[in-house]
């Protein structure tokens, strides 16, 4: 029986990203709908779910996708209210890639030191990247600052981290220039910079004004870089003392999870893949061995 992944886009137009790494996923079928909304998605999952018998489903998945992580969370939560008995089939949400990349960057911070008790700063943290590599670090017992332009959206963003993750430390910051993003990362271990495409965070030079700092990761590939220091093809290269890895650095491990995590989708009919199991596939993928 082929494998069947239907392609859940809140966006007008399918993501041709998601499809592509479909294939090479080893999906047989890619069945894509865009403008999929709340509304209308009910109908698409029982047109998944009254096809095949119990036993046969775990060889259909759904894949959530589009630009929007919040309409993507939205979808995802009408998906698994119709699913009712054996009738389901495993889900994953990775809009714009929000898990999939938290879970590489914050696996390739692991890879290189525990993150219990670590200071970590994440800049650009209410976005849909930011917030999941918040909540990543917070799960491994890092002691995080998420900032954001406003302190409101920061603290409404930590708060939303406690809500997951039990016993976290969060902080707030708010900054709304370079210079001040590099006051809140003084004494930070651990730097993740998930702006907007093309918003510079750290300013030239940053690295050497950060004695405290060990491992820096930018998650944008769009110049200007959000960390000036730091390359998108760098890959645990080392710059001023501080081991450097570029947003494409990032990707090949980002990439063979995506792709991980979809096949796995079969294994299964009662898969769901949210930010925390995503993140499992990546700890795995980097080699993570608890001591």
């Amino acid at each position: 029986m082929q494998t069947i992944l239907i392609q859940l886009d809140t966006d007008g137009q399918a993501s041709i990203f998601d499809r592509v790494v479909a294939v090479d996923s080893g999906v047989a079928q890619i069945f894509s709908c865009a403008g999929v909304t709340p509304e209308n998605v009910t109908s698409l999952v029982h047109g998944a779910i009254f096809t095949r018998g119990p036993a046969d489903l775990k060889h259909t998945a759904i894949f959530i996708g589009g630009s929007s992580a919040a309409a993507g969370e939205a979808v995802q939560k009408k998906v698994l209210k119709a699913f009712f008995g054996p009738l389901r089939v495993s889900v994953m949400m990775d809009s714009n890639g929000c898990n999939t990349t938290a879970a590489a960057a914050v696996a390739t911070a692991r890879k290189h030191m525990p993150l219990a008790g670590v200071p970590a700063t994440v800049l650009g943290a209410t976005g849909p990247v930011g917030m999941r590599a918040a909540e990543l670090l917070a799960a491994e017992g890092a002691q995080v600052t998420l900032v954001s332009r406003t302190m409101e959206r920061a603290q409404a963003a930590a708060e939303a981290v406690r809500g997951k993750v039990s016993a976290a430390v969060v902080l707030a910051g708010a900054a709304t220039d370079p210079q001040q993003n590099e006051s809140l990362c003084q004494g930070a271990a651990v730097v993740v910079a998930a702006g907007a495409a093309g918003a510079v965070l750290l300013p030239a030079g940053a690295l050497q004004r950060l004695p405290g700092l060990k491992l820096a990761i930018d998650l944008n590939a769009v110049p200007p870089l959000g960390l000036s220091d730091v390359s998108a093809m760098d890959k645990g290269v080392t710059h001023h003392g501080v081991l450097c890895y570029g947003a494409l650095g990032v990707g090949g491990l980002k990439m063979k999870v995506h792709r991980q995590c979809v096949a796995s989708l079969f294994e299964s009919s009662d898969r769901l893949l949210d930010t925390q199991a995503i993140y499992q596939v990546a700890r795995r993928t980097a080699g993570i061995v608890e001591q």
